[in-house]
């Protein structure tokens, strides 16, 4: 693989390899009379989802967050009962993407890099991909979280490579803008398609 275009390849999980399952927390809203997604705009805001995010607080602590949140909106029965389903909801991985980045581990360094919860290890066992990965790197393992420069570092650090050298591949723009700015190839990932064209050269191998 001489004059490759990069030496690892530094990979986001959420909405890239793993996604969730959002069919009961959209029921409960739709019961409740709220737009669907009115949860999810509540947990994924900023000063709900980071502290948990940074292992500063515990799942638990995150649903009543939520539920606090919703609270303006639907009975407090209601809002705990959304704020549990949304926590709770189910996630699978998506085996294309899984067989892909499989065959790029057996050729460069692959790092997930994730903003994630202590459960991290957990979900990744549960979902059989504990060995998908050369190294994971969790934002709430390592105090900080995307799109701060810091994450991207300890990264390219763990794959032993310069950032130059990195693919880094997430699905908000943001992140990719960010490792972008720090000299790594950005890939803002939509779907499967968007990793064939970066990673042919070694899919062809």
């Amino acid at each position: 693989m001489a004059g490759r275009p990069f030496d690892a390849v530094l990979c986001d999980l959420d909405n890239v390899i793993r996604f969730y399952d959002m069919t009961e927390p959209a029921r409960l809203e739709r019961a409740a009379g709220l737009a669907e997604g009115t949860t999810a705009g509540v947990a994924f805001a900023p000063e709900t989802d980071l502290p948990l995010l940074l292992g500063a607080i515990t799942k638990q602590q995150w649903v009543e967050s939520i539920a606090r949140g919703l609270a303006g909106q639907v009975p407090e029965d209601r809002a705990r009962a959304l704020a549990t389903a949304l926590a709770g909801a189910p996630f699978r991985a998506d085996e294309v993407v899984v067989a892909l980045l499989r065959q790029v581990r057996a050729h460069l360094p692959l790092v997930l890099v994730t903003n994630a919860t202590v459960e991290l290890e957990d979900d990744l066992a549960a979902l059989g991909l504990s060995d998908l990965a050369h190294h994971v790197v969790s934002s709430a393992r390592v105090g900080v979280a995307k799109p701060d420069r810091k994450i991207y570092e300890i990264a390219a650090e763990r794959a032993g490579v310069a950032m130059h050298r990195c693919l880094f591949v997430d699905d908000r723009p943001e992140n990719v803008e960010a490792a972008a700015g720090l000299g790594m190839t950005g890939v803002h990932y939509r779907g499967p398609a968007d990793l064939r064209g970066p990673l042919g050269f070694l899919l062809d191998s």
